[in-house]
């Protein structure tokens, strides 16, 4: 059995930059203090939090629009989750994104809950606030 995460949150900075801090391999270490290696291509692979997350990049809209096909190392072999970032321009030159995660196992759900406001949202605040 599988549940699907939708959350929104509003962060401090324009699409672009948003766009930028997820899909950019350095940028993407520097918020969430892990090692990450991602394709900047569609089709391309990725390695996020020292490994625990890979995945392929499935659709690349530059400052809009990230969907992902990706799987979390402790999860039963042949899980895979598809994982959209929908960024939109809000007032103030901040950008409201909006975030669904379809698949996720129900085993995970509540931790992938709380972890991606925790390992995500919340870090990416305070990255973007610099």
């Amino acid at each position: 059995m599988t549940k699907t995460i939708h959350q929104q949150v509003l962060l401090p900075a324009a699409p672009k930059a948003v766009y930028a801090a997820l899909m950019d391999e350095k940028k993407h270490a520097a918020f969430t203090g892990a090692k990450a290696k991602i394709s900047k291509k569609v089709g391309g692979a990725f390695e996020c939090y020292d490994d625990y997350i890979t995945g392929q990049n499935v659709e690349l809209l530059p400052g809009k629009r990230i969907v992902q096909v990706w799987r979390g190392k402790s999860w039963p072999a042949g899980t895979f989750t598809l994982v959209t970032f929908a960024l939109a321009k809000a007032a103030g030159g901040k950008t409201k994104l909006t975030f669904t995660h379809l698949g996720v196992p129900a085993s995970d759900y509540k931790a992938k809950i709380e972890g991606w406001r925790v390992h995500y949202w919340e870090p990416l605040k305070r990255y973007l606030a610099r």
